[in-house]
């Protein structure tokens, strides 16, 4: 993955539907705010800092330290590992999730604190390299 450059601002004015994109903003800074980094595109997801990942497999690439996506069904954050995340999840409030991805569909129904507090903790881990098999190198 890549950063792409471009505008967040205008990124973010051509959400769709116009729920997606206040959540879009409400997310940009909430974690500038964890991260104190400023957003940054990377293709259609929006980034905050950036790092390089090598599993032990071999497999490596780089990507935000913390990040979501504005998708037309649901707010994507992406978290290291949700399972790390269970108890926060059972009181997160409506979401799906995935093994790396946290689905909201409705920003203003989950606990913002629950919210905050899984993207600060990931936050925190990769900085710190405390991210299980994988190793993340902090690159900006």
């Amino acid at each position: 993955m890549k950063k792409t450059g471009g505008s967040v601002a205008a990124f973010i004015a051509g959400v769709a539907p116009e729920k997606r994109r206040r959540d879009a903003e409400t997310m940009v800074a909430l974690m500038r705010e964890i991260t104190g980094r400023e957003p940054e595109l990377w293709g259609t997801i929006i980034g905050f800092g950036s790092c390089h990942y090598r599993y032990p497999t071999g497999t490596e690439g780089d990507v935000p330290i913390a990040a979501f996506a504005a998708r037309r069904q649901a707010t994507t954050v992406y978290l290291l590992d949700t399972g790390a995340h269970a108890r926060e999840l059972a009181a997160l409030g409506p979401h799906e999730a995935g093994a790396g991805c946290l689905y909201i569909k409705d920003l203003e129904a989950v606990d913002a604190g629950v919210l905050r507090g899984m993207i600060a903790e990931d936050y925190r881990r990769v900085i710190a390299g405390e991210t299980g098999s994988a190793t993340y190198t902090v690159t900006d």
